[in-house]
């Protein structure tokens, strides 16, 4: 019975908006896969959107490897000294090596903006998607809920909930999360209210599937063209919260680093010590462009209505 439903599902995912004409003749996973790819590697920029944010990923991992320094060590025998052979993105006023604290710091906001993104998505793909399909009262207290949210000032309610538990990167990541699935969780309630009424759902409730069950099975993986893109475009947008939350002493706090707060240390020596704001800056003009160029190629890649995803279908 569940091999006909899930059958049933993958024969309806041909019918998704999304799915290419040549994918649908060929059928299979595998080959819709390769369709994609083949448009996503047509996107130049998004080609080198993925090689910088691998680059990234690489210097956060393993860049700690190439200096004696933490980014917790101070010399004090150097203090805001430029760029040099022993300190080679020069050191600020405590004597902290500039570079290991760019490393920690970039590792730190990727920690955070992966996981943020990844729970958001997850948060709102269940809850949007599960409105849409019970409907009724559920699925109206759950817009009321969502529309309430998102006229609250959730960046001052943030700023106060962070600051009050000490800038803890981990609490920061829960309260990202709590307010940041209402936008998506909307998308996703729209595109759903739609798939709810395909056969393959319709067969599922006839067989007796649990709800639970058909939410998970049958509606979220026909949206995962939108979740991908989502997911993507969402790290930008919590690197950029993370930022400006850091920047001003309402994110990530001492002893512990991130972009940030080297941000908000550099900002007053901009004029005297550029190095200091530069480098950090550098590394989140890099990490929001890479991730928004992956988005944007994703999104093409994925929408056959697009000039990438048309070339892409005729070949």
């Amino acid at each position: 019975m569940a091999t006909d439903v899930t059958a049933a599902s993958g024969a309806a995912a041909d019918q998704v908006p999304g799915a290419a004409p040549s994918a649908r003749k060929n059928g299979r996973n595998l080959g819709l896969g390769r369709l994609y790819l083949r448009r996503f590697l047509r996107n130049r920029l998004a080609v080198a959107g993925v090689l910088i944010f691998v680059l990234l990923v690489l210097f956060s991992v393993f860049g700690g490897l190439f200096t004696p320094y933490t980014y917790s060590d101070a010399d004090f025998a150097a203090l805001t000294q430029p760029p040099s052979a022993a300190h080679w993105f020069g050191t600020n006023q405590g004597g902290n090596d500039v570079y290991a604290s760019a490393v920690h710091g970039l590792q730190r906001s990727l920690v955070i903006a992966v996981s943020v993104s990844v729970l958001t998505v997850v948060v709102a793909a269940v809850i949007g998607s599960g409105a849409a399909y019970f409907g009724g009262r559920i699925e109206r207290v759950t817009l009321a809920v969502i529309h309430f949210l998102l006229v609250v000032p959730s960046f001052l309610i943030l700023a106060l909930v962070s600051h009050r538990l000490a800038g803890d990167w981990r609490v920061l990541i829960v309260v990202l999360t709590v307010f940041g699935w209402m936008s998506t969780a909307r998308v996703i309630w729209s595109v759903s209210t739609s798939l709810r009424e395909r056969d393959y759902v319709t067969a599922a409730e006839f067989m007796g599937v649990r709800p639970l069950r058909i939410i998970l099975r049958h509606l979220i993986p026909n949206l995962g063209s939108l979740l991908i893109v989502n997911l993507t475009l969402g790290v930008v947008a919590t690197v950029l919260s993370e930022t400006a939350l850091s920047f001003l002493g309402f994110g990530v706090q001492t002893p512990d680093v991130s972009l940030g707060t080297m941000l908000a240390d550099g900002a007053g020596t901009v004029t005297s010590a550029p190095w200091l704001f530069a480098f950090p800056a550098g590394l989140v003009v890099l990490l929001t462009v890479s991730m928004t160029f992956v988005g944007d190629g994703l999104r093409d890649a994925l929408d056959p209505t697009s000039v990438t995803g048309a070339a892409g279908g005729r070949r």
